[in-house]
């Protein structure tokens, strides 16, 4: 796909189409990365990012227990 660069401000900018952004779950911020001559856009919204270390605040609190009692089921 190409694009046209374009004036935003005093900057530069391209524009992406909502398709695209959708495609790579990106939301409302992404991440830059220059590797040597492209620049390749990442989203920065990542599933379940920062769930690590909740869950080790959650151990260190002791409130990592189940909320419900296990159930067995019988035939």
């Amino acid at each position: 796909m190409k694009t046209k660069i374009v004036r935003i401000g005093n900057s530069q900018g391209i524009r992406l189409p909502k398709l695209i952004l959708n495609q790579i779950g990106a939301g409302s911020e992404v991440d830059l990365e220059v590797d040597n001559d492209r620049i390749i856009i990442k989203p920065t919204n990542k599933i379940r990012d920062g769930w690590a270390d909740a869950f080790r605040q959650m151990a260190i609190n002791s409130d990592d227990k189940l909320v419900d009692k296990e159930t067995t089921y019988t035939s």
